[in-house]
């Protein structure tokens, strides 16, 4: 696996952006004698709003990617440029994976899109949103929410869980429609 195919396999295990996936350093996910670290850390000169440095725990799936992936790391940084040199470029990054896309037939996927479905996923696990928005490193709920999407079926499930309240799926218990001493 190349260092241009890689970072799309690496990124829905940490619902990074991509500019914080290029700019990894090696020795932020290998220790000294090459073996992956359990943390991952991202840097805050590398994250959007440069306003803090995050910590990921690094899960066992993508502690197997990695150990994989170390051959091909970088000296310097996890995903090496053009010739070793430097980092491979977001846009580099971007192209890499659009190419992908269309060789595999997939349309209306972005480098984002590995961010907003890892986000998503965990809170489609019942994850906290302040447990969500730690790994993400937004600062606001309202940033946030921004990423998640709502799918049919989660507005049918919250929808099918008002049945509780329905007299006629509580069959055998007082009809909240009419008062309890009621003739009628």
């Amino acid at each position: 696996m190349a260092a241009g195919d890689s970072f799309a396999t690496f990124t829905p295990f940490t619902a990074a952006r991509i500019n914080e996936v290029v700019t990894l350093l090696s020795a932020d996910i290998y220790d000294g004698k090459g073996g992956v670290r359990s943390h991952l850390t991202i840097r805050k000169a590398n994250t959007k709003g440069k306003l803090a440095t995050r910590s990921i725990p690094i899960i066992e799936d993508l502690q197997s990617l990695l150990t994989k992936y170390q051959p091909q790391a970088g000296e310097v940084y996890l995903f090496p440029g053009r010739h070793g040199r430097g980092y491979i470029t977001s846009d580099s990054a971007a192209r890499v994976f659009r190419k992908a896309c269309v060789r595999l037939g997939i349309e209306g996927a972005s480098t984002h899109s590995f961010r907003r479905t890892a986000l998503t996923q965990m809170s489609d696990n019942q994850i906290p949103l302040i447990v969500i928005a730690k790994v993400s490193g937004h600062h606001s709920l309202g940033e946030l929410q921004e990423y998640l999407e709502v799918r049919d079926t989660q507005v049918l499930g919250a929808v099918s869980s008002l049945a509780i309240l329905s007299p006629i799926s509580n069959a055998g218990k007082v009809n909240l429609s009419r008062p309890v001493n009621s003739k009628a």
